[in-house]
């Protein structure tokens, strides 16, 4: 099942940014979107976006961008209300 989890990441990564040298803010925002879309954990992707970081221009920004996009669509990045 994990296997399956990484190849999907990974078609949606090729579809939305490309290439490490290609991921931009606003690519990865959509990357983001649709690995939640197809029930991939927001989180669990960008923690594999970040082993690579090293081969991303920008990569501040972007990491900037993907955690503020992580924030605003997760439950953990807000208090929990009753």
């Amino acid at each position: 099942m994990v296997n399956n989890i990484k190849q999907e990441m990974e078609r949606i990564w090729k579809e939305t940014c490309g290439s490490w040298e290609n991921c931009t803010e606003e690519n990865i925002q959509a990357f983001l979107a649709q690995c939640e879309e197809k029930s991939i954990d927001p989180q669990y992707c960008m923690s594999w976006v970040e082993q690579h970081s090293s081969q991303i221009p920008n990569w501040s920004a972007v990491s900037k961008e993907s955690l503020e996009w992580i924030n605003e669509h997760t439950s953990t990045g807000s208090p929990i209300s009753e």
